[in-house]
């Protein structure tokens, strides 16, 4: 008996485009937001020593752990490949890294630059705290 052959996921291949469209049609239904939907978003370059340096020091994973981090998982940009649809509302950044927390589709504050672990856990606290009220007791 053979194997049923699987379906080629290319970029225009009509069985993507219909899961992509489904995925997009449930991400726009009305509903109440929950603390989940607050990210961190990391604009970064794979050549930028101080991402490099905030990866070592800090990283997705150790940010994800934290406090701060589950109420604002990380979501690494690589800026070489272009912004993503839905950050094009994000606009007037040069450097790398700049720590964008966004929210509902709109930006909240960010952190340009990193200097050091202790300095960015401080801003990174700061800039949480903007949060409505109802992100910042960690649920909706």
């Amino acid at each position: 008996m053979s194997r049923p052959q699987r379906q080629r996921w290319s970029r225009t291949s009509p069985a993507r485009r219909k899961v992509l469209a489904l995925a997009a049609a449930i991400l726009a239904l009305p509903g109440k937001a929950s603390a989940a939907d607050a990210r961190l978003v990391l604009l970064e370059r794979h050549d930028c020593p101080w991402c490099r340096r905030w990866l070592r020091e800090v990283g997705e994973a150790s940010w994800n752990r934290s406090d701060l981090g589950r109420r604002a998982p990380l979501r690494r940009v690589d800026i070489a490949q272009g912004l993503p649809d839905d950050l094009a509302f994000l606009k007037n950044w040069r450097f790398t890294p700049t720590f964008v927390l966004v929210d509902g589709g709109r930006e909240i504050g960010r952190i340009i630059g990193y200097q050091g672990d202790w300095s960015f856990w401080q801003q990174a606290e700061a800039l949480l705290a903007r949060l409505p009220e109802e992100r910042t007791k960690g649920g909706p």
